[in-house]
C-alpha cells in the first residue's frame, strides 16, 4: 500500500522526496524560471499548465500535443523535477502543490516568476474528492460527508486549503508574484483577458491571433481530447482508469450538485472564521 509522510504540517507521498532548501546558485533554474502553476491539488493545475505551455510556444499547439504535461513542467516536489527542468532552454516551467513554507526564502529574491492559481474551495473539495477516488497512491476519501470534515481540518493531501492560500497570498504585492483564479477563465471571453494579463506579467508579447490560439487550445474540451494533457497516459499503477477520468467537468460551481445546504453552510462558517481579517477578496465570496 502507498506510504505517506508528515512534513511540516503536510501530508505528501514519500515518492516526492521533499528538499527544504533547494540549491539556488547562478546555474539553478530559480534564476530563469516560471514557477507556475502553483496550486493546491485540484485547484486548476492542469489548466494553468496548458496556458503557460501555449504561451511559451507562442500559441503553437505542437508542444502540448507531443510532450506530456509532466515533462513540459516538472514537479518541484518530485525528486527529478528540478533536474528535468534544466533539459530544455529557458524560460523553464515548474509546477508545485507545496505550501510556501517549504520553499527557500531565496525564491522570493530570485528572478523566478511565480504564478499562483486559486479556485472556489467548495469546487476544490468536490474535485479533490473525485480525484482521490481515481489515484491509487492517495488514501480513499470515504464518504463526501467525512471528506468535508477532513478538508476543513486540513487532513488531506498537501494540507489545508486555508493555510495554502493565506501562505502564498502573503506574497501579494511582490513584483515577481501573480495570482489568478480558475473562475477568471471559465468562459472563453474571460480566458482571453486572463491570457493577456499573464503575458503582461511574464513580459511576453503575443499577437491577437496567438492569444486566440492559446485560448482555443487551453479550453477544457481541447485538453480533454489531448492525450498529452488528459492523464490517459498515466500508468495503471497510479491511476484506476476504470473509475473515471481526471479531467472531469472543468466547470465553476459544480459543488452545488454535491453539497447539501447544511454542508454548504458548515463550509461557509469555517471559511469566514479562517479568512476574515486577511484583506483578501475572491470572486466566489
Amino acid at each position: 500500500s502507498p506510504t505517506w509522510c508528515w512534513a511540516d504540517s503536510l501530508w505528501t507521498h514519500t515518492n516526492h522526496g521533499l528538499s527544504p532548501e533547494p540549491p539556488a546558485g547562478p546555474g539553478h533554474p530559480w534564476h530563469r524560471v516560471v514557477l507556475g502553476p502553483l496550486t493546491l491539488s485540484s485547484l486548476g493545475t492542469s489548466w494553468m499548465l496548458e496556458i503557460l505551455s501555449l504561451i511559451r510556444s507562442d500559441g503553437d499547439p505542437g508542444w502540448v500535443r507531443s510532450v506530456l504535461n509532466r515533462d513540459r513542467a516538472p514537479w518541484v516536489e518530485h525528486g527529478p523535477g528540478l533536474e528535468a527542468a534544466l533539459k530544455y532552454p529557458p524560460p523553464r516551467l515548474l509546477c508545485s502543490h507545496l505550501p510556501v513554507q517549504l520553499f527557500p526564502k531565496s525564491l522570493q529574491r530570485s528572478k523566478a516568476k511565480i504564478i499562483y492559481t486559486l479556485r472556489c474551495p467548495k469546487d476544490v473539495l468536490v474535485s479533490l474528492y473525485h480525484f482521490s477516488k481515481l489515484l491509487r497512491f492517495i488514501r480513499d476519501p470515504g464518504s463526501l460527508e467525512s471528506f468535508l470534515e477532513d478538508f476543513l481540518s486540513g487532513n488531506v493531501v498537501y494540507g489545508s486549503w486555508f493555510d495554502h492560500v493565506t501562505g502564498w497570498m502573503g506574497l501579494k504585492g511582490n513584483e515577481n508574484f501573480f495570482s489568478i483564479t480558475y473562475e477568471d477563465g471559465c468562459l472563453p471571453q474571460d480566458l482571453q483577458g486572463s491570457v493577456r494579463r499573464i503575458c503582461h506579467f511574464l513580459g511576453k508579447e503575443l499577437s491577437e491571433e496567438q492569444v486566440a490560439a492559446v485560448v482555443e487550445n487551453a479550453s477544457f474540451q481541447s485538453m480533454k481530447g489531448n492525450k498529452m494533457s488528459n492523464f490517459s497516459q498515466m500508468s495503471d499503477e497510479y491511476m484506476d482508469h476504470q473509475k473515471g477520468e481526471l479531467l472531469r467537468k472543468g466547470i465553476c460551481g459544480d459543488w452545488r450538485n454535491h453539497l447539501s445546504e447544511a454542508q454548504s453552510q458548515r463550509f461557509d462558517t469555517v471559511f469566514r472564521e479562517r479568512m476574515q481579517g486577511l484583506g483578501l477578496t475572491f470572486p466566489w465570496d
